[in-house]
């Protein structure tokens, strides 16, 4: 207040943490235990970083990447002469980087760059705070096709090629998984009859479903999520109990797409608008009955435009 604080010199908290990836309460707990604090003051006396703090910051950061506990990565780091050369991260394809990509038109690449990099150092509180406000500012679809999805498939990569990175996969799910869920359901649906969705039968990966339900709030529709490894014949005896006006089935492994037993699904009066989709569908042997759907904007605009709507 009364002040212009980006016209002083150095960084404050809040622009290093963009910077690394990290939350800034991350950075404040490393500062109080470990002593990796701004070390410069701004003519109006407030702390700022200065570039050599920063360079011991990012350095600090690899180290925990290559596996170091914070307490001895900060060590090292105040104890390496400045411009010293970089050690190699890790080991396999990438060492610790995310092979995320180039992103999808209209992703914001640094955004991208800084989810992968809190995802990578476990920092819960960064990843959570770039999730959150990119589903506040552009909505659950942009959030999920332009961030979400590319770290996640980086992440994925990276696994198969040198079996790394479970945690990381694992825990980064969990967390988008929270932060879609606290998208508000609508409290007066746009849809008269049930959206019910469904992973296919021994499909694990429910997490585009998450994303699907999700974004159908936004857009004022309600739906039932059933989640992963749904049987037919549960997924049968849910349709007749709710007469939905969609079921939307999702295959992410082509262990999980042969689409035969979906023929076999009962229909509803008026009749049921059953979608597909995932990579894991035999597209070929889709019944002439099942819409496949290649998005997730797709899958909303066809729910919206079908039968569930009034």
């Amino acid at each position: 207040m009364g002040g212009e604080p980006d016209r002083e010199p150095g960084l404050g908290v809040g622009a290093v943490a963009r910077r690394l990836g990290l939350a800034a309460a991350t950075l404040r707990t490393w500062d109080r235990r470990y002593g990796m604090g701004p070390s410069g003051r701004s003519p109006g006396g407030h702390r700022r970083y200065t570039p050599e703090d920063v360079a011991r910051l990012e350095a600090m950061q690899r180290l925990i990447l290559e596996g170091a506990p914070p307490g001895e990565a900060a060590l090292a780091a105040r104890n390496e002469p400045p411009g010293a050369p970089r050690r190699p991260r890790g080991h396999g394809a990438g060492g610790n980087r995310v092979p995320v990509g180039e992103p999808p038109a209209g992703a914001d690449a640094a955004e991208v760059r800084g989810l992968a990099r809190a995802a990578m150092s476990l920092d819960v509180p960064a990843m959570v705070e770039a999730i959150r406000s990119a589903i506040a500012r552009g909505g659950v679809v942009r959030a999920w096709d332009g961030l979400m999805v590319p770290v996640l498939a980086g992440i994925g990569r990276k696994h198969a090629v040198g079996g790394e990175c479970v945690e990381v996969e694992h825990l980064l799910s969990t967390v988008v998984l929270g932060c879609l869920a606290e998208v508000p359901t609508p409290e007066q649906p746009l849809n008269v009859r049930p959206v019910v969705l469904a992973c296919a039968p021994e499909e694990q990966h429910s997490l585009p479903l998450y994303a699907l339900a999700a974004a159908l709030a936004q857009a004022g529709v309600a739906a039932s999520l059933l989640g992963a490894r749904v049987p037919p014949d549960a997924l049968a005896a849910a349709i007749r109990r709710t007469g939905p006006g969609a079921v939307f089935v999702w295959s992410q492994t082509a262990a999980t797409g042969d689409p035969g037993w979906l023929a076999g699904l009962p229909g509803t009066r008026p009749m049921v608008r059953l979608l597909a989709g995932g990579p894991g569908w035999r597209q070929d042997r889709l019944p002439d009955s099942v819409r496949f759907v290649t998005s997730l904007s797709q899958a909303v605009t066809e729910i919206l435009n079908g039968p569930a709507a009034p």
